[in-house]
């Protein structure tokens, strides 16, 4: 029977954190849900409040906080590009200050901890599709900064507390994910083009619609980071999680039209700063090292994202910042 683990999950009540969490106690373990609630919903994580082996703490990771834990997977932080601008200093602290707190817990309890970091560390990349030695071009004083270099900066500290201290570290990074329980309001794009198509309202492109994005679904996305936690060929990352099938926003926006049946037109409207050209993820190490890799088609992924859509009362909502 395999050890039963105390897991610590930050940011343990949004979209990626609440799959997370749901994995990890229908496996067994004991599993602490931390969040400040700011872009998340305690709803999301309303089904596992009456399971024994799982605890909800609201908490800010940029406070610090003590528990003995065996495992922490570190997904604190805002990730949609309205959020996270919208109080930017308070984002770098999170990826930074929220490092250094996960870091010094996992050092005392000698727990493995995951840093959940992001494809953004590649800014608008010169190389494509997107390799982990790729060291990026982001605008380090641009409005995206405060994430970007935020998760950089964390990944600095990973390494550091790695190589100073032996903390057992692994770093993850993510390229867009999707799938039901995304926040209708985070100003993701295909959270924004569901959402829009299911009102009647055009569908926003910003820019020409020629960027392209790979969309991984969040089944996949955390098959690969339980695999990158509980891997022991010794790879502590970074490792790119992602889907490498790649589509233009124009694309995407003209399959969300064709799923939904919508009548809505598409509206183009001018690229916000620094917004990447490409993003797709070269994911020959995970599979290399992982034995993983997406097998959730980017169709039937929205259509179960459409359906979850479909099923919720949009006035139940509200956007968590002016910026979605």
């Amino acid at each position: 029977m395999a050890r039963i683990k105390r897991i610590l999950v930050t940011g343990g009540a949004g979209f990626l954190g609440s799959h997370l969490c749901e994995r990890l106690v229908d496996l067994g373990h004991d599993v602490i849900c931390l969040d400040n609630f700011f872009t998340s919903q305690k709803s999301n994580v309303e089904h596992l409040l009456d399971r024994p082996n799982f605890e909800l703490i609201r908490h800010d990771i940029t406070l610090p906080i003590y528990l003995e834990v065996d495992e922490i997977y570190n997904l604190a932080c805002p990730a949609a590009p309205g959020h996270y601008q919208y109080n930017p200093i308070k984002t770098m602290k999170t990826s930074v200050l929220g490092a250094i707190h996960v870091l010094g817990m996992a050092k005392r309890c000698r727990a493995r901890v995951l840093q959940a970091s992001t494809s953004e560390v590649y800014g608008d990349p010169e190389v494509h599709p997107q390799p982990e030695w790729y060291r990026g071009a982001v605008n380090a004083i641009g409005p995206r900064a405060c994430y970007d270099e935020g998760k950089r900066a964390a990944e600095t500290l990973f390494m550091d507390y790695h190589r100073m201290n032996g903390v057992d570290i692994r770093i993850a990074r993510i390229f867009n994910t999707y799938g039901p329980r995304m926040h209708p309001f985070d100003g993701r794009v295909i959270s924004n083009f569901i959402r829009q198509a299911l009102v009647g309202e055009p569908l926003t492109i910003f820019g020409d619609g020629c960027q392209t994005r790979s969309f991984c679904y969040r089944d996949d996305l955390v098959e690969g980071l339980i695999r990158l936690m509980e891997n022991e060929s010794g790879v502590i990352g970074p490792v790119n999680l992602g889907n490498p099938e790649e589509f233009t926003i124009r694309e995407l926006a003209d399959l969300v039209i064709n799923l939904t049946g919508t009548s809505s037109p598409i509206a183009f409207k001018p690229l916000p700063a620094d917004d990447p050209t490409q993003r797709c993820p070269d994911i020959t190490l995970a599979r290399e090292k992982l034995r993983w890799s997406p097998t959730t088609s980017l169709r039937e992924g929205l259509q179960k994202t459409i359906e979850w859509f479909r099923s919720i009362d949009l006035s139940q909502y509200r956007p968590p910042t002016p910026n979605y």
